[in-house]
């Protein structure tokens, strides 16, 4: 094992979080989340997307977002953009790093983008290329490494084709996404390893739903093989529209809390990470999907510790 010492977290809460959500959340919310997201630590956030507002209106706001956000030394904020008019709309709104897409299961593909895995990549092409003439680092998000809602298990063998795609067209760096949370700890390590064959370490991250609660065992399962990249989201907000009964990514608060347990440095302060977990729940009026904040937050209100309810309830 190589477990780091250091982790760093993208939190894609204000996009991938938010982008389904079906009440309307206002540019003034999504700029408060991006706010207490980096005021906790944060230093990469996932900010918005640039797809037509017929399919995602939750993200029409895109630039009003970008251009009202407080930014910080330091902090990468990305943008999804899934053509070279979404890139020719995210330009002037200076992002760090744009992120393309594609699935390892050509159902998935069909579903979501209505095209073929490889047509996918030669229409992420151009937006690669005018993006790194720019100057803009692109990252990659691979989603169904592990399985598919319409195809089951993916082998990893399809992981490594998509990445190779990837590493092909010039992206930098790539997300393995488990999209449906079906993944357990040796289905992800192999479909790192397989990404492996393409790209550094330093340049591989974890992304994992928690549809089926596996999402931190997956997480110590990448950590054995030195991932030190990982993406969650804040009161595990997501999901995935493509994907019937798929939730949320795994909330920022439940990993945080792994990893400060395993004396694993993040730069984020897990009280300030609560409380922007409970800002975005308490205007979505439900109860945060982190456990670890839900208990912390029942802390606070003076609930009792989860500590004292142990001692008195278990036999």
């Amino acid at each position: 094992m190589n477990i780091p010492t250091r982790v760093r977290i993208i939190d894609v809460g204000p996009r991938d979080g938010l982008q389904n959500e079906k009440q309307a959340v206002p540019s003034e919310v999504k700029i408060g989340l991006v706010q207490r997201l980096q005021d906790a630590g944060l230093r990469e956030i996932e900010v918005t997307s640039y797809v037509s507002p017929k399919w995602v209106p939750q993200m029409a706001d895109n630039h009003a977002v970008m251009s009202g956000i407080a930014r910080q030394a330091g902090v990468r904020y990305s943008v999804l953009t899934p053509n070279l008019k979404g890139w020719e709309a995210a330009v002037a709104d200076r992002p760090d790093e744009i992120v393309v897409f594609g699935a390892a299961s050509e159902a998935f593909s069909q579903k979501n983008i209505n095209c073929s895995i490889a047509e996918s990549i030669e229409r992420f092409a151009p937006v690669v290329e005018a993006a790194r003439a720019a100057g803009v680092a692109v990252r990659g998000a691979m989603s169904c490494t592990v399985g598919c809602p319409y195809e089951g298990e993916i082998a990893p063998e399809r992981v490594a084709y998509l990445a190779g795609l990837m590493k092909g067209i010039g992206v930098q760096r790539v997300d393995v996404a488990d999209t449906i949370g079906v993944g357990t700890p040796l289905k992800v390590q192999r479909a790192i390893a397989a990404t492996l064959q393409h790209y550094e370490l330093d340049a591989v991250s974890g992304h994992f739903h928690d549809t089926y609660g596996q999402a931190l065992s997956n997480t110590l399962a990448a950590l054995e093989l030195g991932v030190w990249n990982f993406q969650s989201s804040v009161a595990g907000l997501g999901g995935c529209p493509y994907a019937k009964g798929a939730t949320g990514n795994v909330a920022t608060e439940d990993l945080v809390y792994l990893l400060h347990g395993m004396g694993i440095e993040t730069g984020i302060d897990l009280d300030k990470l609560v409380d922007a977990g409970a800002y975005i729940s308490d205007f979505l009026g439900r109860k945060s999907g982190s456990r670890v904040a839900v208990a912390l937050l029942n802390k606070r209100a003076g609930q009792g510790t989860p500590d004292l309810i142990a001692a008195s309830a278990c036999l």
